[in-house]
């Protein structure tokens, strides 16, 4: 006899950005939010929060001790990591286990925890239950990707998930990788006290980001940790209580290994192409400029079918998700048209539009102008030797085509350019029609906007 399959009006796959989907626009639906880890996603979990939670404590700590330059002597006396990670997700477990108490409370939600795998077109089993909605949000999200690498699955390692919640700070920590994810992290456990080395097969940390920034970045994070770049790895191996990283030309070696080595996303793990929703070649679910996939009631929004990966991108995702299921004969789409990121380690790094390689290898023309912090008052003030921002300029229509910044402050620094993109203006407007704060940091982004 086959199974009974219990009927929604609504089935969100993932209480991380999908738990926002439930907007009033849904009380009086029947909703089933199915999540199989903890409530609030990566982001709040073991993502963006906590990382940059530990990553000011970081900061904090690796100023001290370099002061001198400034006639200031200072010295860190200790760091007390169970205390660190303890503010961190003492703050963070409460929120999400309340979240996850605040849905089951509500008559109209019915909350599956675990695993779930599309068991046929619009029918997902979960636990043995098999449920099916007359919409179906896909917010499942994205995991670490585990290398192909000669013994990496013998040894013991951590990722982006399990690092954070360490009960002791590691003597040597080696990373795998040179994204965003290793950069962050080496920062804080480097600062923190940790030995570590950076391994990864690119020449350049950051590589995907404008080409003087990952440079500059580069050579400032190999004159603080070690980094082995420019060569694949060749195998992993452990001995005793080290674990060994090989390379071409060279062998690293610690007591905690880091696999930081990219994200990807959840859609094959929900099994979808059962239910006849596409996956493309990047393992990312197909979705159109509504975000709807190829089977009719099916959404996709966030990490599961976005490249970006970012939370601000599925937080724009929800949005329009939420409205549109809601409102079928206003449909809207998100708006990508400036997407900045950053990476919050130090250097911290920001960026909106496109990189200076992109725009040579389209053989698109273009102005640039580079302004270092030092140039400005403020940046007299720090001392400041290495930091710059970045600016990139249509020179027909004038407006901003990428803006990049590397330095303290750099996130806030590019949301001027952020706005100044988004609604517009050239860059002349945005470096002439207002008044700038003298002295503050933010003359460095109006004298690259002068140059140009």
């Amino acid at each position: 006899m086959p199974q009974a399959v219990e009927r929604f009006d609504l089935v969100v796959v993932g209480a991380g950005s999908g738990n926002s989907v439930l907007t009033p626009d849904f009380d009086a639906w029947r909703v089933a939010l199915i999540e199989r880890d903890a409530f609030g996603g990566t982001c709040l979990n073991r993502g963006c929060i906590p990382s940059k939670m530990l990553v000011y404590a970081a900061d904090v700590a690796y100023q001290a001790g370099r002061t001198g330059h400034l006639g200031v002597d200072s010295a860190l006396n200790g760091v007390r990591w169970p205390e660190i990670a303890g503010r961190v997700f003492g703050r963070i477990d409460p929120i999400a286990q309340s979240g996850e108490d605040y849905r089951q409370s509500l008559d109209n939600v019915t909350v599956f925890k675990g695993e779930a795998r599309f068991a046929g077109r619009k029918v997902l089993e979960v636990h043995g239950r098999r449920i099916t909605g007359d919409h179906i949000v896909l917010a499942a999200g994205a995991r670490p990707f585990i290398p192909s690498i000669p013994g990496l699955a013998e040894v013991p390692y951590h990722t982006s998930d399990t690092v954070m919640r360490l009960e002791s700070l590691p003597e040597r920590l080696v990373i795998l990788g040179g994204g965003y994810i290793a950069a962050e992290l080496g920062h804080v456990f480097d600062a923190l006290g940790c030995s570590v080395s950076i391994v990864n097969r690119s020449e350049r940390l950051l590589r995907a980001a404008d080409e003087d920034v990952s440079a500059a970045f580069t050579e400032i994070a190999s004159s603080r940790m070690d980094c082995a770049l420019g060569a694949p790895i060749t195998e992993v191996a452990q001995a005793g209580s080290e674990i060994s990283v090989r390379t071409e030309d060279r062998e690293v070696v610690g007591d905690t290994l880091l696999v930081a080595t990219g994200r990807v996303p959840n859609g094959d793990q929900l099994g979808v192409t059962r239910s006849g929703v596409e996956l493309d070649s990047g393992g990312y679910v197909v979705a159109d400029e509504f975000l709807r996939t190829g089977v009719e009631g099916v959404w996709a929004l966030g990490d599961i079918c976005r490249a970006a990966q970012l939370k601000h991108t599925a937080n724009e995702d929800t949005r329009v998700v939420a409205h549109n299921i809601a409102h079928p004969d206003d449909l809207r789409r998100p708006d990508y048209s400036g997407i900045p990121h950053a990476v919050f380690a130090h250097p911290q790094v920001a960026a909106v539009g496109a990189t200076e390689q992109r725009l040579r290898a389209e053989g698109r023309p273009y102005l640039r102008a580079v302004r270092p912090y030092a140039d400005t008052a403020y940046g007299w003030a720090m001392e400041d030797a290495t930091s710059f921002a970045k600016v990139l300029a249509d020179p027909e229509t004038r407006r901003l085509l990428g803006a990049h910044i590397i330095g303290p402050q750099a996130p806030t620094l590019i949301q001027q350019l952020v706005q100044g993109m988004q609604f517009g203006l050239t860059v002349d407007e945005m470096a002439r029609g207002q008044l700038y704060i003298h002295p503050a940091l933010t003359e460095v982004v109006e004298q690259a906007l002068l140059e140009l």
